[in-house]
């Protein structure tokens, strides 16, 4: 066999048995990796440029040094989810580098951190004024995880005394125009809903790029061809206007009867709309 053959031949078996091995180790390795995995993936992918090059090098003892090499690494992450010594050991530990809204000196120099390093990671996460930080802990994997002072935390519906709304995540019921039936029984829904709700919005499938359904069974798309308007829905917020009138229209009979049966049936029946509309409108609001 020619050496440019055998090169790439032993690539691809290479390619493939890493591949399984990623797969193996999960997507742990895929995420910002810790000193271990640092390590641990420059180890493996050198074992393999070796074998794939040096043509001399067995195959066979490349592929058993990535399994051994691999499976030992698996072994310590599962020894690592049962003991916090190894994890530490292993993964390291997050180190407070603002505390009380004060910068901690010495444990940036600990960690062979400056002071612009730390606003740039900072400015990472949206925060370019240090004196908005509360507290800060820089992580193993390099980042900095910030709390804000709480004069400059972002205002939650809590804070405001709102109604709070639990969102389900959105489903994607059609992509590159068709139709994604597990989807939509997922969601409790089938062909028929689905081609109803294009229709109202005379829309064909084939011109869809993407449709989802979010948490209040909404439906949005996006079409093929970006010059055409698509026109949200307005039955939400026609159904919250429907109430509001049906409210009015109540405390106006109210006002406008002469009996006070009839007066206080209008009233009470306004009042119960009322506090319905309370608890409704986070939903029925585009």
């Amino acid at each position: 066999m020619p050496d440019w053959l055998d090169v790439a031949v032993r690539g691809v078996i290479f390619l493939i048995v890493l591949f399984l091995m990623t797969k193996l180790l999960g997507k742990k390795q895929l995420s910002e990796l810790s000193f271990f995995e640092y390590v641990s993936g420059i180890t493996i992918g050198s074992i393999a440029s070796e074998v794939i090059i040096n043509l001399d090098k067995k195959i066979w003892n490349g592929i058993i040094g990535i399994v051994v090499f691999s499976v030992s690494i698996l072994l310590i992450e599962i020894l690592s989810l049962y003991r916090k010594r190894v994890r530490d050991l292993v993964e390291g530990s997050g180190t407070v580098v603002i505390k009380d809204g004060k910068v901690l000196e010495e444990n940036l120099k600990k960690e062979n951190y400056s002071t612009d390093e730390l606003l740039q990671l900072l400015r990472g996460k949206d925060i370019f004024n240090l004196s908005e930080v509360e507290y800060a802990v820089l992580e193993p994997s390099g980042s900095v995880s910030a709390l804000l002072k709480k004069d400059y935390r972002p205002v939650t519906r809590k804070d405001l005394g709102l109604t709070s709304v639990n969102e389900k995540e959105p489903q994607t019921v059609i992509m590159d125009g068709e139709i994604l039936d597990e989807a939509l029984t997922t969601i409790g829904k089938n062909r028929g809903w689905l081609q109803a709700e294009l229709d109202k919005q005379n829309i064909s499938i084939e011109n869809v790029f993407l449709g989802q359904i979010d948490s209040y069974g909404a439906l949005t798309v996006d079409l093929f061809d970006d010059k055409i308007e698509v026109s949200e829905s307005q039955e939400r917020p026609l159904l919250l206007a429907n109430m509001k009138k049906c409210q009015a229209d109540l405390e106006l009979f109210a006002l406008a009867t002469e009996s006070e049966s009839a007066k206080n049936i209008y009233a009470e029946n306004a009042k119960k709309l009322e506090k319905s509309m309370q608890k409704l409108t986070p939903y029925l609001k585009s």
